[in-house]
């Protein structure tokens, strides 16, 4: 649930990047954190394995100054995209308040995309939350590739 702290005039959103592996989940908080006025943003911490892929979850805060008289600040996450790191998927999820799926457009990736959203289905579950209810965006990554679903 987003934190709103009325004293402080301060609203605290967690976002979480939820998707397959390699969809581009990463690569997005390196181009909002890219594009950010550098007051706006802190910095980008990820944990990766060898081969630079998401081992545990990469962080970003982002600060969107006021908006309607509040300061609004967002802690962006991703999660590992590979489903044997489930437990780590579900721990990042925890306390959610909105999450972006990203789907890889790709063909031959609709089974991995269907696996995923099933997951977070399931990992929002367990936190009573109902995929119908939270916040949801899917992002449609991979547009510009050859052999895409439309």
């Amino acid at each position: 649930m987003v934190q709103i702290n009325f004293a402080l005039k301060e609203v605290n959103c967690k976002i979480v990047y939820y998707g397959p592996g390699m969809s581009g989940k990463t690569t997005n908080l390196e181009v909002i954190h890219q594009k950010a006025p550098k007051e706006r943003k802190g910095e980008l911490t990820s944990i990766a394995t060898e081969g630079d892929r998401t081992l545990f979850f990469d962080f970003m805060p982002l600060d969107l100054g006021k908006v309607a008289g509040m300061n609004t600040k967002f802690q962006l996450y991703t999660v590992p995209g590979q489903v044997y790191y489930n437990s780590t998927r579900k721990l990042v999820l925890q306390g959610a308040d909105g999450v972006i799926f990203v789907a890889d457009a790709q063909r031959n990736k609709l089974a991995e995309n269907l696996e995923s959203l099933q997951n977070l289905k399931e990992n929002l579950a367990e936190y009573s939350l109902d995929i119908r209810k939270i916040p949801l965006v899917i992002q449609y990554n991979k547009m510009d590739l050859p052999n895409i679903m439309t």
